[in-house]
């Protein structure tokens, strides 16, 4: 039988984390990765020192992700000495230059964010994109809103490239209601796919105070997204007779 290209598993990061309560429901729910933002005018931002605090609760094979935007790569390499097993997720207007001397030419994994704009995806060149930074282990979709981050809003998932060659994951307004809509549109175009999510699961008007309940139902949405996905090629490609 022919391998199910859509039967990998959505890896799930949980961002904007600032309490020990909250890195604790994120492990707990099944989280592949937990993020800390280290950009001072977020209203979710720790400090490094903050960061490698909560990054010590997380057990084996949960990934610490540090947050940065346009900062210097001293800032991030110091960072990165407080979390020695964080990878470092770039959010700003860095250059594939600035991302390489950041992470010890690549040696340290890395994330870079595209910013889709609102109205028209189409407008964004995404392969160009992702063709800039080849040693980025994902490109993370976010939407193009005024400063930096999705700000809750979610772009037109429909207008991406149908082909992208390489690691994306989805963010941007993903909530436990739309995240399924979400994997089934924009897996089936890249090589794998994860899912990234920090307003959509937070306590109403408290950013950074997360909601576990909200955490686990995003979990499950995802795996359901995941189950369905899978079933749906299989029945395309191999109808029962």
């Amino acid at each position: 039988m022919t391998p199910n290209p859509l039967a990998g598993r959505t890896r799930i990061k949980i961002c904007g984390l600032t309490r020990e309560q909250d890195v604790d429901a994120a492990a707990a729910a099944g989280a592949d990765a937990v993020g800390f933002v280290l950009y001072p005018k977020s209203k979710r931002y720790v400090t490094p020192q903050r960061a490698a605090e909560l990054a010590r609760r997380l057990p084996p094979f949960v990934t610490p992700v540090l947050l940065f935007v346009n900062e210097s790569a001293g800032n991030v390499q110091a960072a990165c000495c407080l979390v020695p097993n964080a990878c470092v997720q770039f959010h700003g207007d860095e250059t594939p230059a600035e991302c390489l001397a950041a992470t010890g030419n690549g040696a340290r994994p890395f994330m870079r964010a595209a910013r889709i704009p609102l109205g028209d995806a189409n407008s964004f060149d995404l392969l160009e994109f992702a063709a800039l930074y080849p040693a980025a282990q994902a490109i993370l979709l976010d939407a193009h809103v005024e400063g930096y981050g999705g700000g809750g809003k979610t772009f037109n998932w429909s207008l991406l490239p149908p082909s992208v060659g390489c690691h994306l994951a989805l963010s941007g307004g993903l909530t436990p209601a739309n995240v399924g809509a979400g994997i089934a549109q924009v897996r089936p175009r890249c090589a794998t796919l994860a899912v990234d999510v920090s307003s959509g699961v937070e306590l109403d008007g408290q950013p950074g105070r997360k909601d576990p309940v909200k955490i686990h139902q995003f979990v499950a949405a995802v795996r359901a997204a995941d189950a369905l996905l899978a079933s749906s090629w299989t029945h395309a490609h191999f109808p029962a007779t």
